[in-house]
């Protein structure tokens, strides 16, 4: 598995142009050089190009996005990081699970790795966009991370879990990504609102959970286009529904 080629690493909002830097430096310590940022602070700042060293090339590199959205369009994958437990935050993995999930070809080839804000981390709605959630275990005394020291982490566990290039090939799926998934999920909101499945003051709190079943499943872009089919046979055979009797 070629690292540079399959995964990237995303920071959204990240607030520090230092932090911006070492997180380049640890990227390239580990053999991943494709980072993505989201609405991040200026990063052509000599406090990010000091503190990524050899690493400058990563950051003058570095592709920048408006939303998370955007930034995950073309992942098979994407893996929200995440400190906080909570009723949309379960099923959360640890940095070798990931590494041996995404090695291993569960999350197809195009791998994308999610860190949030340095002071609040991810919303909500941004831990939905992701596959799949996890957590880097720490002492229950003090279990702030800094935000290079997180991406090592998931860098080194990677780096460390990579097959050889043959079983790479042989196991690895071509799934659907960000940008065939999210209007899959948006029909079907629209398909079950219309039919009295979901809540209509808050869809989200299903949809999240469909997300999560679609999203161990792992589906490829024909699943994607059967799903997609169903709604639209659902749509048309609920033309004439008025709401539940």
């Amino acid at each position: 598995m070629e690292l540079n080629n399959r995964v990237s690493v995303v920071l959204v909002e990240p607030q520090s142009p230092g932090n911006v830097g070492m997180v380049c430096r640890a990227m390239k310590n580990m053999g991943i050089t494709e980072l993505r940022l989201v609405n991040p602070c200026p990063v052509d700042h000599p406090e990010a190009f000091k503190f990524a060293v050899s690493a400058r090339d990563l950051l003058e590199s570095a592709r920048i996005f408006p939303t998370l959205a955007d930034a995950l369009a073309d992942r098979s994958v994407s893996v929200a990081t995440t400190r906080r437990h909570g009723k949309y935050r379960r099923e959360i993995y640890s940095p070798a699970q990931v590494a041996r999930k995404i090695v291993a070809g569960d999350g197809g080839d195009r791998a994308a790795i999610v860190f949030g804000r340095e002071d609040s981390g991810l919303t909500t709605d941004e831990v939905s966009l992701c596959t799949w959630h996890a957590t880097i275990a720490t002492s229950p005394d003090y279990g702030s991370l800094n935000l290079a020291q997180s991406v090592l982490i998931f860098c080194y566990e990677l780096f460390g879990a990579q097959p050889a290039e043959e079983e790479w090939q042989a196991a690895s799926r071509d799934l659907a990504g960000s940008r065939e998934l999210e209007p899959l999920y948006e029909h079907m909101e629209r398909t079950l609102l219309r039919i009295g499945f979901l809540n209509p003051e808050n869809p989200a709190h299903l949809m999240r959970t469909l997300r999560r079943v679609f999203a161990r499943a792992g589906l490829d872009a024909r699943e994607v286009a059967v799903l997609r089919g169903m709604m639209s046979q659902i749509d048309w055979a609920a033309s004439d529904f008025t709401g539940k009797k």
